[in-house]
């Protein structure tokens, strides 16, 4: 697991979420605003994670909803205005995560630089909407073919507001995804964002595939921060950032750096 702290430069990173507002295409779109309001929401939220000292920034489009299994083209290109914006103001990796398509998700990787994505790579669910299918060896075919082998994936193995169409066991699902796709991590996440991921998951995978990264992927926050990451490899945060932890706000810098410096006690107290 040396790549994580190699690319993260801590053993057990936070990575934080930068949610965009809704873009061209999307329901929740205001037009009269245009996008370069969205550029500079984008920008706002960035700074205030980049600030508050994580290690970190996963960029997707959260409000997207309701989302789409195959994105259409503008999603991809506006999240790739975004970034190219504000990129020259970052200082931390970041990665990229097209809710929910893979394929997309790649893409917009090799075209910003993305140092990883986070996606669901694997398995069929009936969700909210609609079945959802997924094509791990196709995806993992396009990766190499746009040259994109050192972009980190981050397999989602407990999608949000989904649920596996076969009465598979969690422990059956751990360990058939690292034998047949080999992941560089895996996320395990509560039902949807902000919901505490179930601390018996983690430490069930982790005893399961040892030699692979587990991450919490939703519900951490500062009261709890310590618990899980007494069990994962990291962290996926991002409604515990926001004003008020309400998952429609914008970020609280204030909130970020209470955060991360519950992070840092802990470290200095556990090497006492």
């Amino acid at each position: 697991m040396n790549w994580i702290e190699d690319l993260f430069g801590r053993k057990k990173p936070i990575i934080a979420m930068c949610h965009f507002p809704a873009l061209p295409g999307d329901p929740r779109y205001e037009s009269r605003r245009g996008m370069s309001s969205a550029v500079e929401m984008a920008r706002r939220d960035m700074l205030a994670l980049q600030n508050g000292g994580v290690d970190a920034i996963l960029f997707s489009n959260e409000f997207s909803m309701p989302y789409l299994t195959k994105v259409d083209t503008v999603t991809v290109a506006s999240m790739a205005r975004i970034i190219g914006e504000i990129e020259s103001e970052l200082t931390i990796p970041f990665g990229v995560n097209v809710l929910w398509d893979p394929t997309a998700s790649l893409d917009l990787a090799v075209a910003t630089g993305a140092r990883f994505v986070r996606e669901i790579f694997t398995g069929v669910y009936a969700s909210d909407f609609g079945l959802w299918n997924t094509d791990c060896g196709r995806v993992v075919r396009h990766q190499h073919a746009i040259g994109a082998q050192d972009v980190r994936l981050f397999f989602n193995i407990v999608p949000e507001a989904a649920a596996y169409l076969a009465d598979r066991k969690f422990s059956d699902i751990v360990k058939s995804t690292v034998f047949n796709t080999n992941p560089d991590a895996l996320c395990v996440s509560g039902l949807v964002a902000g919901e505490e991921t179930d601390a018996r998951a983690l430490k069930l995978a982790k005893e399961i595939v040892p030699d692979t990264p587990v991450f919490a992927n939703t519900g951490v926050r500062k009261e709890n921060v310590n618990l899980q990451l007494g069990v994962a490899d990291g962290a996926i945060v991002g409604t515990t950032f926001k004003k008020d932890g309400r998952f429609e706000n914008p970020v609280d810098e204030t909130r970020v750096v209470e955060f991360m410096a519950a992070i840092e006690r802990e470290q200095l107290v556990s090497t006492a």
